[in-house]
């Protein structure tokens, strides 16, 4: 099987991890920098070239695509989803999964439990948009903040409003979120593979933090989520479509929460606690369910198909 991971740097653990993974298992794989792809798109069908040479015959391609280029990422995934290319995590869900008050709205409306959370754009209703919430402490998040930047723990009601007048001044985008003190700065990282945790991981913040990310300092160790736990990880994975899924709950009095959901996990923390090759169960599962489809009509007719089915009965 041709298969293209799309990766700003090849040498990165995940990267390198399912590019050993794919040729371990006799595929053919390829690095593909996202910013370096170009797209033509036309009524006519759609094409991309790389480097100067045309992409093709690809049978699946897996995303690993940095937060920071999220918009250009996600257009070049696109493009290989209508010239018929399998991918676990399309680039709809991805654009979900990154816009946190979008993945929220999405995991609440499935009745998927998770910090209560507050958002509000006026100044003048900052006082009330706080009431909404409850007392501090307070977790003020950037919106598409990854990897545990823009996290903020406020613990006075002076200071989350100092906080927000600040972010609206930088005219940033964020979330306010109750703390669930009782997590003791832990959270699980749940890796989900299409519809299994493959392995989970509790991290622990360092001493003096709240965030329990491995990149902010936070150690790691294997872990064995409950069967409650497991099922929410996947349903959470579920309700916004993503193959594979890196899903952070928190254990609170009331039950596991879902804190979020992260559409490129990274591999090199959980694969070390967990002594598994997850890189080769994220290739098994792409390869066996790219195997699975029918092979593809032009992406432009199944496309009109779809609309004029949407429209029967207007």
């Amino acid at each position: 099987m041709k298969l293209a991971i799309l990766s700003r740097n090849s040498k990165l653990y995940s990267t390198r991890r399912l590019v050993e993974a794919a040729r371990a298992r006799g595929h053919s794989v390829r690095v593909l920098d996202p910013l370096r792809c170009y797209m033509r798109i036309a009524a006519d069908g759609f094409s991309m070239h790389y480097k100067g040479r045309p992409l093709s015959g690809y049978d699946a391609v897996i995303p690993r695509i940095g937060a920071s280029i999220t918009r250009y990422g996600n257009a070049v995934l696109h493009q290989f989803e209508l010239m018929g290319v399998y991918t676990p995590n399309a680039s709809a869900a991805i654009a979900r999964a990154r816009d946190k008050l979008r993945c929220h709205q999405l995991l609440a409306a499935q009745g998927i439990d998770l910090p209560a959370t507050v958002f509000g754009d006026n100044p003048d209703d900052t006082a009330d948009l706080l009431s909404m919430l409850g007392p501090p402490p307070h977790v003020i998040k950037l919106n598409e903040g990854a990897q545990g930047a823009g996290v903020m723990l406020t613990e006075k009601p002076s200071a989350s409003r100092s906080v927000i007048e600040a972010l609206r001044g930088l005219y940033a985008n964020f979330l306010v979120q109750e703390f669930v003190g009782e997590a003791e700065g832990r959270d699980l990282r749940c890796l989900v593979v299409g519809d299994v945790v493959v392995a989970a991981m509790q991290r622990e913040a360092p001493p003096g933090d709240f965030r329990s990310n491995l990149h902010r300092g936070g150690s790691g160790h294997a872990a064995l989520p409950s069967a409650d736990e497991q099922a929410l990880a996947v349903r959470a994975a579920r309700a916004l479509e993503l193959g594979v899924a890196g899903v952070d709950l928190i254990r609170s009095r009331r039950g596991p929460l879902v804190l979020e959901v992260n559409a490129s996990p990274g591999l090199e923390g959980i694969e070390a606690v967990a002594g598994a090759d997850l890189a080769g169960r994220i290739v098994d599962f792409v390869a066996s369910a790219a195997a699975a489809l029918p092979r593809k009509s032009p992406s432009r007719r199944r496309i009109n198909e779809k609309i004029t089915s949407g429209l029967t009965g207007v």
